[in-house]
């Protein structure tokens, strides 16, 4: 594990986001030129949305991953929570604009139905955490910042209730999604830590 932790440190994170960021004008290239099928607005917004419960999820489990396995993902987490945000507010931005497109039909989905208002609410507490992953907020804030970005546990929680309803019928990846979370969650119980270090 020392190997695999020693080549992380020699990958610079401007190319994290660099390579974070493309699947996303990938996906919309793909719907921009027909090959995703008869609606591709759905795909794409379902697609960006995984991603997005994905990152989350990754984010989640880089402390659990380095205290379990050994693996020192550390220095990569800020950049795995912004690019969490952006497939976020991508996702929010399809549904938004070629999905819903009637500003009084957005309102009315965000109240009327469940999974979208869950969706939102999901979206509403990850906002202050974008908006202070810099240096400049970690200096200012000091402890609270820690306590802050807490926000991240019910949000990726809410993120993945919210990919479960909105899921037809019986499906395993969204109770898979669902599972890897209060797994990720359990995890971060002192009583677990308690038994992890020893």
């Amino acid at each position: 594990m020392e190997r695999v932790n020693a080549s992380l440190r020699r990958i610079p994170i401007w190319l994290v986001y660099l390579i974070g960021v493309l699947p996303a004008p990938v996906w919309l290239w793909l719907g921009a030129t027909g090959q995703l099928g008869v609606d591709p607005a759905k795909v794409i917004e379902h697609r960006l949305g995984e991603l997005a419960l994905q990152a989350l999820i990754l984010g989640l489990a880089v402390t659990p991953l380095r205290r379990i396995a050994g693996l020192n993902l550390m220095r990569f987490r800020r950049a795995i929570g912004v690019l969490s945000f952006y497939y976020v507010s991508c996702h929010l931005l399809v549904w938004l604009v070629l999905d819903v497109q009637i500003p009084a039909q957005i309102w009315a989905d965000i109240v009327k139905r469940p999974f979208v208002t869950i969706g939102m609410a999901g979206f509403a507490l990850l906002l202050p955490l974008a908006l202070t992953s810099n240096n400049w907020s970690v200096r200012r804030f000091g402890q609270g910042w820690r306590r802050l970005h807490r926000l991240v546990y019910p949000a990726v929680l809410l993120g993945a209730i919210h990919f479960l309803m909105l899921t037809k019928g019986f499906q395993i990846e969204p109770l898979i999604y669902l599972g890897l979370v209060l797994v990720l969650l359990a995890a971060r119980l002192p009583v677990t830590r308690r038994r992890t270090a020893h």
